[in-house]
């Protein structure tokens, strides 16, 4: 296991003063960094904000329970539906200030490490829809070695996670659920960043995964939360289903 922020692996024998520097790196970056979703590319084509549920603010959600963890913090303002046929590439994007789209800066910084997740789910209409069962269509969460967490993959691609829509997913109207957990802040703390974009996939099958709930999904009694990412023993688990596999 490494310290983000430091040269070395952390040993079982880490002396008290790396310890309590890593803690301090953990608080320092619980300040320092904030992020919101923002664009979506619909192949090669940048659809911009047009189809995005923009957040109140960059800010990250204060509870697993809370009813921002279903599409962000709120209230989110509703835009458009961009349409996309099924078995074609998405790509999200992330940055820290709102129409901010610089490589130069990273998306989401200041050690704020931890897995970057989407979901999909059917909804009746994706601009006025307030609830919805999500299947995960992508994760991107931790190897062992660096930089392996999502929001480094995320960071070294200027915000962007693509992944492709099921090709056997039933034609209709969805919400893609882009997520990133930064774990940095200790056990019981994670701060997930959340957005929703609308969607109108065409083509497809009659597939309909099953899916959960948002909030309810995770609790902070799942693994991934009750052990600090800088704990010599952490060990990656994802959290909520696995990823559909179509």
């Amino acid at each position: 296991m490494t310290i983000r922020g430091f040269s070395g692996p952390l040993k079982q024998q880490t002396s008290s003063k790396m310890r309590t520097a890593a803690l301090l790196v953990a608080s320092a970056a619980a300040v320092s960094a904030h992020s919101t979703w923002q664009q979506l590319w619909v192949g090669s084509t940048d659809k911009g904000t047009s189809c995005t549920r923009t957040v109140a603010n960059n800010n990250p959600i204060s509870s697993l329970s809370s009813s921002d963890m279903f599409c962000g913090i709120g209230p989110a303002s509703s835009s458009g539906v961009c349409e996309v046929a099924a078995g074609s590439p998405l790509t999200v994007e992330m940055h820290a200030q709102p129409n901010e789209r610089s490589c130069s800066q990273p998306a989401i910084g200041g050690n704020h490490y931890g897995p970057v997740l989407i979901y999909m789910a059917k909804v009746d209409d994706a601009k006025t829809a307030k609830s919805g069962s999500f299947f995960k269509v992508a994760e991107d969460g931790y190897k062992g070695t660096t930089p392996t967490w999502g929001t480094e993959i995320l960071n070294a691609n200027c915000g962007k996670r693509a992944f492709t829509v099921p090709s056997n997913i039933a034609a209709g109207d969805y919400l893609v659920r882009a997520e990133a957990i930064a774990l940095h802040a200790g056990v019981g703390n994670p701060q997930p960043y959340v957005s929703c974009f609308q969607v109108k996939v065409t083509g497809g099958g009659s597939a309909t995964p099953a899916g959960v709930s948002f909030p309810g999904a995770y609790k902070l009694s799942d693994p991934l939360f009750t052990k600090a990412i800088y704990d010599s023993s952490f060990q990656y688990t994802s959290p909520g289903p696995a990823v559909y596999s179509g």
